[in-house]
């Protein structure tokens, strides 16, 4: 086991910082208890949990390599250890010692979650945590474990070979079988999901939710036991389901977005709680918070968080309206956060799959920015941003064999990626062409038409239709229209789109009358966007 590996090795001793040092108390407990009976004792574990909650906020031991080993046992002993790994780089224990990378993604391969190991020991090679020598010889011995696999993968079992079969022909993620047999596959894990509420019968309210598509406005509904919903308007609406704006027990500071859908769809749901799992709280409010379902025989009824702040098209449209284009300026930020929205989302294995500025509802930070930490999205420009909503054609990579590509097609006019448009396979390149698509409505004010240019030397380039204004930075933009409709990765895009962004935020750390011209904007945008 991990947990006794840890306890043997090098380092795992009493050693005292000083005199007065509490943690050896706990040190000697947890050596007691691990001596005694192993690592699967309930004693040992309350231990351990006692121990982090002591501590785990005490910045004299954030870079103790005795209170890792002990954070690193405690998820060795833990069912849930993803959400104890995700709380402990979210206490950020150690973050520059490759000890927690190497221990943590021995763990979670020992559990069969491989990607997930993968991306632990790219995290750390990314954070050169050190010795950074010993977490690239770890990391490379994985690789080859993992080509190992994949060489056996000639010997395969009668059970693996359908899914060998989706894998290298790939799969329409979105069709109706697919979703069936998903959702039967999930089912026992949803109901066990924090706000899950299903019933057999078909929805009873006195207010029959087919009587809201023609006037909505002041209607309640009654959702669960007792809860009331005091509709205020339509917030959004498509072909099965439609979006309305409501205060909770009529309270009008309690604002929530009612997603009703007929038929039941808790698809997007389980997605929402994928989210909540796998990415970093500091990240979290990037994607969107649903606080439950109800299921219901013929509907299905999602509550989630309402921003008032209008979309990322809402924006666009506020200049086009003027007979303008959105700012140069402007247009880089909002690239910027997408781009490192989208590195995160497929970083954790999920692809969003409806990418477009309809989905991006717009966030502003709580204070006023500043100049400084614009680079690394720290203080108020971590509040400040987009949110990206609407995860009905979301996909989880972990529900498929590894390497799985996808067919299909997103009928989303000005969003099918090239592959979609001609019948070749797909992955993240649906959420990287609607990225593109963005961009270009932010640019140009109009959707993107992709056209294929010839080169000297023979071969093909894809390109946006519409020229670039003599007046951008037109390097930067051709850089990065050329590499994301012709370059993209087929699998792992986290260090692409990385390259990517940092091109963007070198370019916007140059001038600082650049950060200080787009602060300005955002402001007035703010003021303009939130006045009514």
């Amino acid at each position: 086991m991990i947990t006794t590996a840890l306890s043997h090795s090098p380092g795992f001793t009493i050693a005292v910082n000083s005199p007065e040092d509490p943690l050896v108390p706990f040190l000697w407990s947890i050596k007691k208890a691990l001596e005694a009976s192993g690592d699967s004792t309930p004693n040992l574990s309350n231990l351990l949990g006692d121990c982090i909650r002591n501590f785990k906020n005490n910045d004299r031991y954030r870079n103790d390599v005795r209170f890792l080993k002990i954070w690193l046992i405690y998820m060795g002993v833990s069912d849930d250890f993803a959400s104890v790994f995700k709380e402990m780089v979210d206490s950020n224990v150690c973050a520059n010692n490759s000890s927690l990378y190497v221990w943590s993604a021995s763990l979670f391969e020992l559990k069969g979650r491989l990607r997930d190991a993968l991306s632990i020991y790219q995290l750390g090679i990314g954070r050169n945590a050190k010795p950074v020598e010993w977490l690239r010889k770890a990391h490379s011995l994985f690789l080859n474990r993992m080509s190992e696999i994949q060489n056996a993968a000639s010997n395969l079992k009668v059970d693996d070979i359908e899914s060998m079969k989706l894998e290298n022909c790939g799969i329409n993620p979105w069709d109706t079988s697919t979703m069936d047999s998903l959702l039967k596959k999930i089912h026992p894990l949803l109901m066990k999901f924090d706000g899950y509420r299903s019933s057999a019968k078909p929805y009873s309210g006195k207010v029959a939710l087919s009587a809201l598509k023609n006037s909505s406005r002041n209607k309640v509904i009654e959702i669960g036991c007792g809860m009331k919903y005091l509709i205020k308007g339509c917030a959004g609406q498509g072909g099965f389901a439609q979006v309305y704006k409501a205060n909770v027990n009529s309270d009008p500071d309690n604002v929530v977005a009612l997603k009703i859908q007929k038929p039941a769809f808790p698809w997007e749901f389980y997605i929402y709680r994928q989210l909540d799992r796998r990415i970093l709280d500091r990240e979290r409010s990037s994607y969107g918070f649903a606080h439950g379902i109800h299921i219901y025989s013929d509907s299905s009824i999602l509550i989630c968080d309402y921003l008032a702040n209008g979309t990322l098209q809402d924006v666009v449209n506020s200049y086009l309206v003027l007979g303008k284009s959105m700012e140069e300026v402007l247009c880089i930020y909002y690239t910027i956060e997408m781009l490192h929205m989208v590195e995160t989302l497929h970083g954790v294995g999920l692809i969003h799959g409806d990418f477009k500025p309809d989905n991006l509802l717009i966030r502003y930070a709580r204070s006023d920015l500043t100049e400084d930490g614009f680079l690394n999205r720290s203080g108020p420009w971590c509040d400040e941003g987009v949110c990206l909503v609407d995860w009905g054609r979301g996909i989880d990579l972990q529900l498929f064999p590894d390497h799985t590509v996808f067919t299909g097609d997103c009928r989303t006019s000005g969003f099918r990626c090239i592959e979609m448009l001609e019948k070749k396979p797909w992955k993240f390149q649906v959420d990287a062409y609607g990225l593109c698509g963005i961009v270009h409505v932010m640019l140009h004010g109009s959707y993107m038409e992709v056209v294929k240019k010839e080169q000297s030397d023979g071969g093909y380039v894809y390109l946006p239709r519409l020229p670039f204004k003599r007046y951008w930075n037109i390097e930067l933009w051709k850089s990065f229209f050329t590499k994301m409709l012709n370059q993209y990765p087929h699998d792992d895009d986290r260090s692409f789109l990385h390259d990517l962004k940092k091109s963007f935020q070198d370019y916007m750390g140059s001038n600082p009358q650049l950060i200080k011209k787009l602060k300005g904007l955002l402001s007035r945008q703010r003021a303009s966007m939130c006045s009514a």
